[in-house]
């Protein structure tokens, strides 16, 4: 059976996996939850995946949280309360409720499970889950296309990785038809893809379920008292030693690079890197391009501004992003990322760093390679970045030497 675009919209739930605690990007998930991280000056990590939906065409959504949601769940409310209910769209924050069990969500599966009679409330045939961690664009309409044209229990986005690289994932082993054949957790040697035998497919944690044949797989593991907690550990090789139909779907990369971006930034350093990638001259990421908008919170704060004083107080900005409502009073920016609401004042120096919302630089202070949060007051002549060990005697320092200061930390 053929189906229209607006069928496959109108009959495709979406929901998001959002509550990752995110323990490796500690202090930056002290308070908050993976997804909701910033990143870029003015986004959240989440924003990548929603602007996704929204540009694909999915406005039926359900987040779902777990881990220090306060902070994601506010930003929901204020930078995402933009459907219409009486059109049938939604995004809704739906937290761990008991209500199959006196557990939390127990893994990405068992989160889905736990919320099956929302897949009740709609005329939905086709689910799409995605992690609300990853930062790339899609366009998950094709895929979901692509699914149904296949005539498909599950299929997965899957993307080309180096073989040397691919340990690190969930790896597919299809065959010439896109066919998943296996699925391993970090395996120490990836099968190859078969037309590029360079190449591993690995699992990109986006899906799209018949959603009867999903409740199926999920009471028939649970009548033979099989693990189903987890979709890559126990629900994908079910369906595969199963025979159920389960298709691979080569990531369709919507960022107009000539390599396919998709990235999970599960470290400082990884963070890190990503974020100083933004500011290059032609970065990785393109967040200019007005085909595939990015959305997040407009917060209402006036442009940013430099500001020059007589003598060497020189506002100066360089191969940077700048928030709005962050003043550059007499200091130099460079090679960096500035927040919204930021004060830096005179003769102050920050170079290859990220500075959250909200913060105080005080004068004479120099700061580098440092991410530091929001809230911060860093008080006149600090030096962040040029003493390792004094930095690791005060804060949280990296493998690769970032200095991270948490979240309203106060200097002593």
């Amino acid at each position: 059976m053929a189906y229209t675009g607006s069928t496959i919209l109108r009959k495709t739930l979406t929901m998001v996996l959002a509550g990752g605690q995110g323990e490796r990007l500690f202090p930056l998930t002290k308070e908050r939850t993976k997804p909701s991280v910033p990143f870029g000056g003015k986004y959240r990590i989440l924003d990548f995946a929603l602007s996704n939906c929204l540009n694909s065409g999915f406005r039926k959504i359900f987040v779902l949280t777990q881990y220090k949601s306060d902070s994601l769940n506010r930003h929901l409310f204020e930078a995402w309360s933009i459907f219409n209910p009486e059109l049938g769209e939604f995004i809704y924050s739906i937290p761990p409720q008991f209500k199959t069990s006196n557990n939390w969500y127990l893994g990405t599966a068992n989160a889905i499970q736990q919320n099956f009679n929302l897949l009740s409330d709609g005329p939905y045939e086709w689910l799409l889950i995605l992690s609300g961690d990853h930062i790339y664009k899609m366009d998950y309409l094709k895929m979901v296309q692509h699914h149904i044209e296949k005539n498909t229990h599950l299929t997965i986005s899957a993307i080309d990785v180096p073989k040397s690289q691919a340990s690190r994932f969930g790896v597919l082993q299809i065959d010439p038809t896109y066919k998943v054949e296996s699925f391993v957790e970090k395996p120490k040697s990836p099968p190859a893809i078969p037309d590029k035998p360079a190449y591993s497919f690995v699992n990109m944690g986006i899906y799209v379920f018949n959603i009867a044949a999903l409740k199926e797989v999920m009471f028939k593991m649970e009548q033979e008292k099989i693990s189903n907690l987890d979709f890559g550990k126990d629900i994908i090789p079910y369906m595969i030693k199963n025979n159920y139909k389960v298709q691979a779907y080569r990531f369709v990369d919507e960022n107009k690079k000539d390599e396919p971006y998709w990235i999970d930034v599960g470290t400082i350093d990884s963070y890190y890197a990503a974020s100083m990638d933004l500011i290059s001259v032609d970065p990785h990421f393109n967040l200019y391009d007005n085909d595939w908008p990015l959305r997040t919170q407009q917060q209402q704060y006036p442009p940013a501004k430099t500001v020059s004083h007589e003598g060497e107080r020189v506002g100066r900005a360089f191969n940077s992003l700048i928030s709005d409502g962050t003043i550059i009073s007499g200091g130099l920016v460079e090679r960096s990322i500035i927040g919204f609401n930021v004060r830096v004042n005179s003769y102050s120096y920050i170079t290859d760093s990220i500075i959250f919302d909200n913060c105080n630089i005080g004068r004479h202070t120099r700061i580098r390679r440092a991410i530091i949060d929001k809230n911060v007051i860093v008080p006149e002549g600090t030096e962040i970045g040029f003493d390792t060990e004094a930095d690791k005697n005060r804060f949280t320092v990296s493998d690769t030497g970032i200095v991270v200061i948490p979240k309203n930390y106060v200097f002593k």
